[in-house]
């Protein structure tokens, strides 16, 4: 799937706006000029947003990406706020938006930001501008299949608002970003880069914001429903963004014979087959081989599906956003033949041992040739290249540890894997060595590293004439300096690299803090 936030502006050609005539909702009777007073709404409520983007680039930690330009779209909601997609105004050094029909561009800033589920508030400098662009209301159902709507927005291939038509193909419950998931509209309307933000309509209500097409497909879009914005708003009405519960536990679809006659199950018994829990101890509510047959009092078929209003079904993880209640849901379990009520942990934030940045810069360590970084996805992705096969390919580098914890939360308070994320700095100390670019570093001197922070401290503390650098996984070789040259080296090899500080501020606290005693 591809992101529809365009990189920079194209020659602009002269293009008509597509007639609303011909997707319109139909007039009331008493209402001749219904139709095109609702148009007029909805088009004085779209924007443009223009985003220059400062990226991380997490292969050299201490420096960021050139500067992009992206441009998306966005619409006026209520409280003076714009609506738009996270990834238009992420890493975002400056953001403008440009009212539709007019040549001005105006200083906006975000005000909260949700990466996981792809929107972002902004707000303007100046709050006049809300005087004359009144907030597009939004629906309070999910559309219907079938239903015509509209996607607004500003996509390549011309300067003015575009209108495009279609219908409401599906709605589904998926994975979105970062191992979040949420309910998602696929329509056929034509979208584009530079859609990203705008408002799909059905009459003159928004029913979703559009945020990405599927790439090498005709006519399959997505937008996220306004049930997901909903979400969006009350989760940041305080400020912060606080993320989506969510049910952690693994499950597995109860269609094998053989399975159920394992399990013993009458045959009207249906449900999931809980494979995995997300905290094995005694008091975890749920064990392996529990069967979830409903969530809170709604049945779960043997897909794991279920049934809401109109005939629409989903995935039973779906009522959980709607369920949760003081971090837990209720479900109803067979266990041994047994049936029981049980309480749930869904935690908004898992703590993961290979994280996301969301938004932050990656923290680094450079020390002689070398620069140590901790593993997160944007790294994995970096080296192993991008894609959704980057996770995969990265195999080869990160070794086993990463491939088969990168899920699992940490085995203790704080600990990370800290990789070497760039080749070694061209320096005769680098001589012989091969590319240890993404390997993970799993001891300095033989102790195990649990941290970038640990890391550091075991360099500054280290007495030894060597430092030697052990590397987790297979194929890998070892990597060992004489440590005073390495630490003299280190100051000329910054300079000669135009790095400007040795680590990031968070480490280098530690690294010219006092020496552990001896």
């Amino acid at each position: 799937m591809r992101d529809l936030a365009r990189a920079a502006a194209l020659p602009v050609a002269v293009t008509t706006l597509l007639a609303l005539a011909a997707g319109a909702p139909a007039r009331a009777a008493d209402d001749p000029t219904g139709d095109a007073e609702s148009s007029r709404r909805v088009e004085n409520a779209v924007v443009q947003v223009f985003a220059t983007q400062l990226a991380p680039d997490p292969t050299r930690p201490w420096s960021k990406e050139p500067p992009r330009q992206v441009m998306g779209s966005g619409v006026v909601i209520e409280g003076k706020r714009i609506l738009t997609n996270a990834h238009v105004v992420l890493y975002a050094s400056q953001v403008e938006i440009q009212p539709n029909r007019s040549g001005d561009k105006l200083s906006a800033k975000v005000k909260a930001i949700a990466p996981g589920i792809d929107l972002a508030l902004l707000e303007l400098e100046d709050a006049t501008f809300f005087d004359t662009h009144p907030p597009l209301p939004r629906a309070t159902a999910l559309p219907s299949v079938r239903d015509s709507v509209l996607a607004y927005g500003f996509p390549t291939g011309g300067s003015t608002l575009s209108i495009t038509k279609g219908i409401v193909s599906r709605t589904e419950f998926v994975g979105y970003n970062n191992l979040v998931s949420g309910l998602r509209v696929q329509i056929d309307a034509a979208i584009n880069p530079g859609n990203s933000g705008g408002p799909a309509v059905v009459g003159d209500r928004m029913v979703g914001l559009v945020f990405s097409h599927l790439g090498g497909a005709q006519n399959i879009g997505y937008i996220i429903p306004t049930e997901e914005i909903e979400l969006f708003l009350a989760d940041v009405a305080d400020g912060v963004y606080d993320g989506k519960p969510a049910l952690l536990d693994e499950t597995q679809t109860l269609e094998s014979d053989a399975l159920r006659a394992f399990l013993k199950l009458e045959p009207g018994v249906q449900g999931v087959v809980v494979h995995a829990v997300d905290a094995p101890d005694a008091k975890y509510p749920l064990r392996e081989w529990d069967v979830i047959t409903r969530i809170g009092e709604t049945p779960i078929d043997n897909q794991g599906r279920v049934e809401l209003a109109g005939g629409l079904r989903v995935n039973f993880h779906y009522l959980v956003q709607k369920l949760a209640k003081d971090g837990k849901v209720p479900l109803t379990i067979r266990r041994a033949g047994k049936e029981l009520s049980v309480q749930v942990p869904v935690p908004a934030i898992r703590p993961r041992l290979v994280t996301n940045l969301e938004g932050a810069y990656p923290s680094y360590f450079t020390f002689g040739p070398v620069v140590f970084s901790p593993v997160t996805y944007q790294l994995i992705s970096a080296v192993s290249g991008r894609g959704t096969r980057g996770a995969t390919a990265a195999a080869g580098w990160v070794g086993t540890s990463v491939m088969m914890r990168m899920l699992e939360p940490p085995a203790f308070p704080g600990e990370e894997l800290v990789a070497i994320s760039s080749p070694l700095f061209p320096h005769k100390l680098s001589k012989g060595y091969s590319n240890p670019m993404g390997r993970v570093v799993s001891a300095v001197n033989g102790t195990p590293v649990k941290n970038l922070r640990h890391l550091v401290e075991l360099l500054r503390d280290c007495g030894d004439d060597w430092v030697v650098l052990s590397l987790a996984g297979r194929f890998g070789e070892g990597l060992v300096f004489p440590r005073k040259e390495a630490a003299a080296a280190t100051e000329a090899i910054l300079i000669d690299n135009g790095i400007r500080a040795q680590g990031s501020a968070d480490v280098m606290s530690v690294w010219n803090g006092a020496r552990a005693a001896r």
